[in-house]
């Protein structure tokens, strides 16, 4: 699961947390306390992967988490379809 496992970093906007993901700069979004910035993290996740494999993109490999950021991970049904996808290309397979 880890493959699929990415860094992200919340800042308070005086309302609530904005979340970014510099490994899918296309994961931009908030909530109003820290649960449910990662929460929306999560599901921008889903989102961002889904866009990947519609288009046939790779998957970046998640970077080391850094000091004030939070590791998120998509829902799971998402990672299984992220391992898939990868496996396939990795085999050549369409």
């Amino acid at each position: 699961m880890d493959r699929f496992e990415y860094p992200v970093l919340l800042k308070s906007d005086g309302e609530g947390f904005v979340v970014t993901c510099r490994d899918l700069p296309a994961v931009i979004t908030q909530g109003d306390d820290e649960a449910e910035a990662l929460r929306e993290a999560a599901d921008a996740m889903d989102e961002v992967f889904a866009t990947y494999m519609n288009q046939g993109l790779e998957f970046p490999a998640p970077s080391k988490v850094k000091r004030g950021e939070h590791m998120v991970v998509p829902p799971a049904e998402t990672v299984a379809k992220a391992a898939l996808y990868t496996a396939m290309r990795e085999a050549g397979i369409s």
